[in-house]
């Protein structure tokens, strides 16, 4: 592992910054590998999970990613341009600066086991994009899916450009122990901080997306029915099974019951047959279904009501074939454990509320979340709830919108992540912007202030920090 990062790093030294043809040259080369394994890609999915639908893993691991790297094209040579961003009267006194995006050297991107092909393409291409070699370590919980991407991207690059490493959590911290130029994570907050602890010897600059506990709200005068089923549409992608996905959901108290209703019927109308539905994605591993249906025996042990869809002939739940039916659980209170670990599965805990301050100082109390949802108008009570909380990002009527507009980015805060990409962003997160600057050959600001000092200087120093002040000081009084 350690010779493949070091034939990366001579060979990104020997050759230099690539330019723009070969970037793009890359990045096709990634979209083809991509789309041509797109079928093989999809099966070691499915495999890995027991059951995940081919319109999942087309739609969300395969498309979007190919459009990301669309994009990338399209900009690619606008946002390799100098940036010249110092002020007029610097250019008038014959200064000229510019901030130059360069590559940074090897990126290393560990990707998650819920999203194994598409968070670990679209880091890469924005590493690629940006100039970069790049090594991938997949995750141990789908070891088919590792397979398959590391034989996709073999046949169009060599190991000098792009590398896939595979296996368990040995390799993992070996992996996060190598003497990476930027280091992107995606995965729990527990793991991350084993992966910050082995980067800190080589002071590895690291980008995290992690997850928690996205919070939704519903508001008062939003659209029942509408509401209900943009928030089980949204809960039952993945199972569950998605750093972004609704974690809990505030609605009215008066409307507790008929939001629970609408919930509940929407979902047996979209998934009338549960058990053998061969749309149901199936929970990851033994392990993990027997986490979160710990959380649903945990919830009922301390009082919460628990709803679940199933229709006759459907054993709920199904441990042979890891399906959890939909599960709404209400009488929900704060010390439970489905209320505080992110539950990564098709249970959704329903709180009320009856003014959107108890809502805000509800999320403000629990760490930030990658996400949060609000179904309604564009109300006061929205922009309230948006200004005085912290989340990752914000979508109002719909699931992930804030994560899947082009050009927008994306990124957690506080302990759902640091840093952010997609577009320009993930361009500008695996490039070092470097300012270089050029003094005209006929005088030096800076030498001015190296002794000896010119007669007046220190006056005339005085005399603009009393201009400053006094400047400072009348916009003061105006306040």
């Amino acid at each position: 592992m350690r010779a493949l990062h070091e034939a990366q790093l001579q060979s990104f030294l020997h050759d230099g910054p690539p330019d723009a043809d070969t970037r793009l040259d890359r990045l096709d080369r990634l979209a083809t590998a991509v789309s041509q394994n797109a079928e093989d890609l999809a099966a070691a999915m499915s495999a890995d999970f027991g059951n995940r639908p081919a319109a999942g893993a087309f739609g969300l691991e395969v498309l979007l990613q190919l459009e990301e790297i669309r994009m990338a094209r399209r900009q690619l040579r606008k946002w390799m341009r100098p940036r010249r961003p110092q002020p007029r009267y610097m250019r008038a006194l014959g200064i000229d600066a510019w901030v130059e995006p360069t590559p940074l050297g090897v990126v290393g991107v560990i990707a998650p086991w819920n999203f194994p092909l598409g968070l670990a393409v679209q880091p890469a291409a924005s590493a690629i994009a940006a100039g970069n070699r790049v090594m991938i370590k997949p995750s141990e919980l789908t070891p088919r899916t590792a397979e398959a991407i590391g034989t996709a991207l073999s046949g169009y690059f060599p190991a000098e450009e792009i590398t896939v490493i595979t296996g368990g959590p040995e390799v993992g911290a070996a992996f996060s122990a190598l003497p990476f130029d930027h280091l992107f994570f995606t995965g729990s907050a527990a793991v991350a901080k084993h992966v910050q602890r082995a980067t800190a010897d080589n002071l590895t600059p690291l980008t995290f997306e992690l997850g928690g506990k996205n919070p939704t709200v519903v508001a008062s005068d939003a659209t029942l029915p509408h509401a209900a089923s943009r928030i089980i549409k949204a809960r039952m992608i993945n199972s569950g099974q998605i750093c972004l996905s609704p974690d809990y959901v505030f609605v009215p108290t008066s409307q507790h019951e008929q939001f629970v209703k609408a919930l509940l019927d929407t979902a047996s109308a979209k998934l009338p047959s549960f058990g053998e539905h061969p749309d149901v994605c199936t929970i990851i591993n033994n392990d993990h279904y027997r986490r979160v249906m710990g959380l649903v025996d945990d919830a009922r042990r301390r009082g919460a009501t628990v709803h679940q869809l199933l229709s006759p002939g459907d054993i709920a739940p199904a441990p042979a074939t890891r399906r959890i039916p939909l599960t709404v659980i209400t009488g929900v209170t704060p010390d439970m454990a489905v209320m505080n670990e992110e539950i990564f599965g098709p249970i959704l805990p329903i709180l009320t509320y009856t003014d959107v301050q108890e809502v805000i100082d509800f999320v403000n109390a629990r760490p930030c979340p990658l996400g949060a949802y609000w179904f309604g108008p564009d109300s006061a009570d929205f922009r309230t709830f948006v200004k005085h909380t912290r989340t990752g990002g914000v979508t109002r009527n719909d699931f992930a919108l804030h994560a899947a507009v082009p050009g927008l980015p994306f990124g957690g805060v506080g302990q759902s992540g640091s840093g952010y990409y997609h577009g320009r962003f993930g361009f500008d997160t695996f490039s070092h912007l470097r300012a270089v600057a050029v003094s005209p050959r006929s005088y030096s600001a800076i030498s001015a202030l190296s002794p000896p000092f010119r007669p007046g200087l220190t006056g005339g120093l005085r005399l603009a920090n009393r201009l400053w002040g006094a400047s400072v000081a009348r916009r003061l009084r105006r306040t």
